[in-house]
Order: structure tokens, then sequence, then C-alpha cells
């Protein structure tokens, strides 16, 4: 995943700019970057690493540098952006948040054409370039805009600095959100609307899927109206998004509270405690809590003046690390309890395995843990969700391998609650993880806690629904 933060002020903007994009940095993990215009310098560029640093810190040296009434700045969690080009359109700057699926597909596409590329991204081809480049095959920015719409597989939100003001694209299916925010004298977009409160703009209109919008210091224009399909991405509000968060209106942390309320439904199980796995997982555990009446408590504390989030490294060992080594267990609510746990997802499980580890050490007697989502039975393909490099690492695939003895498996089976694969599946996990009871969200519960029809959210890691 990542964020983007863009602002055109009837000011100097730098300062917004500055910590809007800093309000994102829970979003990335590689690469973040600011761009300016200003009538007297034009167009500057920063990007640094985030893999050794923070955002702050990285850019608090330029600060004194840039000036500007117009800027964008994105936390990305693969390539170096915003690029900076110059085309027939135009000078401008783009950043993007998005996963381009057919990126070899659309490289070969401008290869054929004799033209080059001069950014790289792990190696490969920039997608944030890529995407400039199908922007610059446009007789203007929109055409522009429809180009990438049209040939990107996979999901695309935009802004693009120029100088006629911010253009903001939202993915064509709005699997990301972008939010505009408002204060007098100024307009700012956001992906997190979080970023919006600190900065004193006031949350003004939700974009919608595919539609694009010329950003000005005193108001927009629409260029393109909204699709009526949207598939916004259900794991925002699950995992991603910043508790004081809103996509589409609803609030991120309301939602969590809906999601532990609704796995307390039903749910007979009688413990000491209920505790959240931090962070995300903090206002699951307070919804279920309530619900409940069992008494919220904090096993763990998360150690973070320098610890960073746990899936930055690329290694799996290093990730494994820093989430072992960020998690201080509290012997004195642990030793001779039972618990019940609260977390956002099980992914790869092994970083599970680990707290289950340090409980067992700390002298627990029980472990159930309630999932805030359904097994993650198919690979996104819209967002850079997981690093995992195969689907196989997935904690569900491992299971059913063990179950079924191959990899070739039919996962439908294995996603619907209601089937003897789905609870063989779910007990083998709770086994691997070495679980007293293990209890995952039913999807019907999970779409009906976010408030919005199941047919305008993206489900596709749980049920393999969605579509390019």
């Amino acid at each position: 995943m990542s964020g983007f933060f863009g602002s055109i002020s009837g000011s100097d903007c730098v300062t917004d700019v500055f910590y809007g994009t800093d309000y994102h940095s829970h979003l990335g993990t590689k690469r973040a970057g600011m761009a300016f215009l200003s009538k007297e310098k034009g167009f500057q560029r920063a990007i640094h690493s985030l893999e050794d640093g923070y955002f702050r810190n990285k850019f608090e040296n330029d600060m004194a540098h840039f000036s500007g009434n117009s800027g964008i700045g994105v936390i990305s969690d693969l390539e170096a952006q915003p690029i900076v080009v110059n085309s027939h359109l135009g000078r401008f700057a783009v950043a993007t948040v998005g996963r381009i699926v057919n990126i070899e597909e659309l490289e070969h596409h401008f290869l054929s054409k004799h033209h080059t590329f001069s950014e790289t991204s792990q190696g490969t081809v920039n997608p944030t370039e890529l995407v400039a480049m199908l922007i610059a095959e446009g007789t203007d920015f929109l055409t522009g805009i429809e180009n990438v719409y049209e040939k990107v597989k996979g999901s695309c939100s935009m802004m693009i600095l120029t100088d006629q003001g911010i253009i903001i694209a939202r993915d064509k299916l709005g699997r990301t959100p972008i939010i505009l925010g408002k204060k007098e004298g100024a307009y700012a977009a956001a992906f997190e609307t979080c970023a919006f409160s600190n900065l004193e703009y006031d949350i003004d209109y939700y974009v919608g899927p595919g539609e694009v919008l010329l950003l000005k210091a005193d108001g927009y224009e629409q260029w393109r109206k909204p699709n009526k399909e949207m598939q916004v991405c259900a794991f925002l509000w699950v995992y991603y998004g910043y508790p004081p968060s809103f996509y589409e209106g609803i609030n991120v942390d309301e939602c969590r509270y809906r999601c532990g309320a609704a796995l307390a439904k039903n749910d007979t199980i009688i413990a000491d405690f209920v505790a959240g796995i931090p962070d995300s997982g903090v206002g699951h555990a307070m919804g279920y809590s309530n619900k409940t009446g069992i008494p919220f408590k904090r096993p763990y504390s998360k150690y973070t003046p320098t610890w960073p989030r746990s899936f930055m490294p690329q290694s799996q060992h290093m990730r494994d690390l820093v989430a072992k080594m960020k998690l201080l267990p509290n012997r004195s609510v642990i030793n001779n309890q039972s618990g019940i746990f609260l977390d956002d997802s099980i992914v790869r499980g092994t970083q599970m395995k680990d707290k289950v580890y340090d409980l067992r050490e700390a002298g627990i007697k029980e472990i159930h843990m309630r999932v805030a989502c359904p097994p993650l039975t198919y690979p996104c393909e819209y967002l850079n969700f997981s690093r995992s490099r195969s689907s196989l690492d997935l904690a569900t695939y491992k299971a059913v391998k063990e179950l079924e003895g191959h990899n070739d498996v039919d996962m439908a089976p294995y996603s619907d609650h209601t089937t003897e694969q789905y609870k063989a599946m779910v007990d083998t996990i709770r086994k691997n993880l070495e679980l007293t009871s293990l209890r995952f969200q039913k999807l019907e519960d999970l779409v009906e806690a976010i408030g919005i029809p199941k047919e305008r959210l993206c489900t596709h890691c749980w049920d393999g629904s969605s579509h390019f």
C-alpha cells in the first residue's frame, strides 16, 4: 500500500504538504517524496529512502529549500516518486497509489515504440514513471488519465501537479480512497482524512471511483463524473486505515468496534480478559469486550520509540524479529489467565506463532484467537497488501496443502464458512499456531460492520469475487 497528500493554497503550502504526507507514514515502507511548484523556482522535488529512518527526519533539511503554493507528497511502498516529467502537455509531477498487474505488457508497449525508461523500482520499471508515460499519450490530461484507466490492470489513483492546479484522479473502481479537505484559502486531497484535522482542514468531498477533479485554492472543477461501479478495498477498515480516518463517510475505528461486536455474537467462550494485538487489533478487541462484558486488558505493550512497523524489512527473518522485539508481554496480566485475542488478520501466521510462544512462556492457560476478517484464501491482485512472494506462503494454503497433500486446490469450498472443508482448514491453522480455539469473521458480518453493500466492496482476498 502507499498513501499521498496534496495541497494548493493562496499562500505557501510547504508545511501542510510536509505534515500531511507524514500522516500517511503507516501506509508505506520504502520511499517517500514531495514535489512543489512555484512561479520563481518552478518544480522542486526530493525523494528519500525510509528503510533506515522516518519521513520527518529524512525531509526536515529539505524544508528550507522548498517553496510553492501547490505541492504533493507520497509515502510509497515500492517505487521512488513523485516523478517529474516534461511532455507535450507541459511539465508535471505525478504520484500514484495502486498496483499495475500488467506492468510487463505495458513496458513492452513502450519499448516497442522505442521509448526509454529512466527510473527503476526494485530492478524493474518504475510504475509511476509508466503512469506518467501513459498520461503523456493523451491529447490533454483528461484523455491521458482515461488512457491509464483503460490500459492499467490492477488499480491506480493519481495526483498530478500542474501549472493549472492539482489534478485528482481516483482509481476507476475506487479501490483506494481520495478525500478532499477545505480550509480558508486552501484545499487539500488525501488518502487518509486523519491528515486533515491538525492542519485545520475539514472533510469537504469524497471523490468517487474514476472521478477526475482539478483542485485549486478556491475550489475544484469536475473533469470526469464518477463511475457507478465501485470496488473499494474492504481491508482498509479492517487493517490499513488509521483509526480517526473516514472512507466513504465511514470511520475506521467505529467499524472495528462493530467487527469486534460481530465476532462476539454467538461466541460462548468464557475468559479472564479480552485483548487486541497492537495496533489495529485494539479497536476490534474493544468492540468484543463491550459486547461481552469481559474486561479489556493489555497483555502486550508496544514499544514504538525505536522499532518500526513489522512489514518494513524485506526479509521474512527481519520482519519476524521486528514484530517480536516491539511487543513486550506483561506477565502480571498473562500468568495463569485465559485470554481472548483480537487481530485484524492472519496472513502467513509466522508472527502469530511467535506471539503464542511468548504467551505460553508467560504462563497463559488458554489462547482464544478471534480474527476480524475471513481467512485470506485468494492473493490480492489489486493492491500491494502482502509481501508474500507466493500465495503458498499464506496460512490458509499451507493448511489446505496439509489436508489435500498438494497445492493445486479449488479454494472456493475453503472460503465458505458453512463447509466441512472450511472447518477443517481453520482447525488445521489452529493446531499449527497452537491455539486453544480459533474463529474468523464471517464475510456477511464484516460487510454489515463496514456498512457498504457487498457489491461496492472489494472482498477478493476472501472469496475471489472481484475483477479488473
